[in-house]
């Protein structure tokens, strides 16, 4: 959001830059709704998450929105400015013209009249006339009216001779014609909207320049239509293409639209998932913003409609990332517990309560789901630590115990081959058996303590050494139950 609202703010910045501030009133107020909105959201978003939390939502300053405001305070003051300038320029202007005006009805009265002394006075009015810009709008047509009627009064009064009258249409023949030539040229400008804009100028430029002959009047004119048309049908063009345009934008927004709408969030149940989805969504939301606008109409709409299926999609994925962080946290704090119980432990010389002890600690630490990736390799460590130092310190505390027990097994299977050789006595083969069998367990009982990574070799060793015992179990089992059979 943030870097959408700077985005807004360069926008405003451009525009204020290159436009004039009388005629980007639209303009300035679409940037400032879809600034604002983007703000609220922000903001929305931030006391949510303050509330969810259980904290006071204080409002942070935002610097965006300093700068934002900034412009349209700059906006505001220099469009006020230009206005008033304006509009005193306009009355002043006023005032020229009803002066003009006046002089010009002065010249055309029948007891003031002199043909030859009037003329050039007239002519410097009408010049003087083109010189002054725009006036109240209220006032432009009936000025308009009493200049024209004026000026046709000075001319039919002092009855201007044929060469003069000629004369005058002559110069401003060759000034219509200026203006066919320009408005003609105009037809190559592929700036429509300025093509438009000089049109309108020129069209201006006609109506303050004098009659011309009769007979040129009405081909001239058509010259100077023709041409306006020409730039009025390209400008229509361009306004119908921008048309299709936002046309083309509103059906791209929708399959924008759609393909958030795709997105089941019900089945996504992974980090994964989330991942994949969010990448969809941030591709779409680039796209968005490549796209220009939708017809007026429909733009406000689709753009709400865009918004809220973005929350709905950002509301899911934070309510199951804090359902997984819960799931993590409550997964770390036992495991926490374990790791002190472990590390409690492994200083105890109580070789098979400990050992006991941390197979439990061991298969619960097996049943508990994954904890936060930070926290993981850490916590890991520590306990296969706490484990391996008791399982070692187990391991040299019982190697007299294993060297006695080698020494036992040497001995048994030495007794064993002297028995199976020189007697036939079943009751000595069954306490040998019997023997055996005490060995085999209390061996299979040590090898499940060692458990750790440490011991592995260990529990090799004790593993080779049960499956001997069983196997010499086997044969006096069986040198047994041949001496049954006897």
């Amino acid at each position: 959001m943030e870097n959408e609202k700077l985005t807004i703010v360069e926008q405003l910045r451009t525009l204020l830059a290159e436009g004039d501030v009388t005629a980007i009133k639209e303009q300035v107020a679409e940037l400032k709704n879809h600034f604002y909105r983007e703000l609220h959201q922000e903001q929305e978003a931030l006391k949510k998450a303050a509330e969810e939390a259980g904290e006071e939502f204080v409002l942070p300053q935002d610097e965006a929105e300093l700068m934002f405001r900034q412009l349209l305070n700059d906006y505001k003051q220099r469009r006020d400015e230009m206005l008033k300038q304006q509009a005193a320029e306009q009355e002043h202007n006023l005032l020229r013209k009803e002066n003009i005006i006046a002089q010009m009805k002065e010249l055309a009265n029948p007891e003031t009249a002199d043909v030859m002394g009037n003329l050039q006075k007239m002519r410097d009015l009408q010049a003087e006339w083109k010189t002054i810009g725009q006036v109240p709008a209220p006032k432009v047509q009936e000025l308009w009216r009493q200049y024209n009627m004026y000026q046709e009064q000075f001319y039919d009064l002092v009855k201007i001779n044929i060469e003069l009258r000629d004369l005058d249409f002559k110069r401003n023949l060759e000034m219509k014609t200026a203006l066919c030539e320009k408005a003609e040229a105009l037809a190559e400008n592929n700036n429509i909207v300025e093509a438009n804009r000089q049109l309108q100028q020129l069209h201006d430029e006609w109506k303050e320049i004098g009659p011309i002959a009769r007979d040129q009047r009405e081909a001239l004119w058509e010259r100077f239509k023709a041409a306006s048309t020409v730039v009025n049908k390209k400008h229509q063009a361009h306004f119908d293409a921008l048309h299709q345009r936002e046309e083309e934008n509103l059906q791209n927004k929708r399959a924008l639209i759609e393909r958030i709408k795709e997105i089941d969030l019900d089945k996504i149940k992974s980090n994964k998932a989330w991942d994949e989805a969010s990448e969809k969504i941030q591709a779409i939301q680039q796209e968005w913003r490549s796209i220009g606008f939708a017809p007026k109409k429909y733009n406000q709409a689709i753009y709400d409609e865009y918004l809220a299926l973005r929350e709905q999609f950002f509301k899911a994925k934070a309510a199951f990332y804090k359902s997984t962080r819960d799931m993590f946290n409550d997964n770390l704090r036992r495991k926490r517990e374990l790791l002190a119980k472990a590390e409690e432990l492994k200083d105890s010389q109580d070789w098979k309560a400990a050992s006991e002890a941390f197979v439990e600690l061991q298969n619960e630490w097996k049943k508990i789901g994954p904890v936060a990736r930070k926290y993981s390799d850490d916590i890991w460590k520590k306990f296969t630590a706490a484990c391996d130092a008791f399982f070692e310190a187990k391991r040299e505390a019982t190697k007299q115990e294993r060297e006695a027990f080698k020494a036992r097994k040497e001995k048994a299977n030495e007794k064993w081959h002297k028995n199976i050789e020189g007697t036939t006595d079943r009751a000595r083969l069954m306490r040998m058996y019997e023997s055996l069998q005490a060995e085999i367990r209390t061996a299979e009982n040590n090898i499940l303590f060692f458990t750790s990574k440490s011991g592995n070799a260990l529990v090799n060793g004790l593993q080779k050494k049960i499956d001997e015992l069983k196997k010499q179990a086997d044969d006096i089992e069986n040198k047994i139950n041949e001496l049954d059979n006897e």
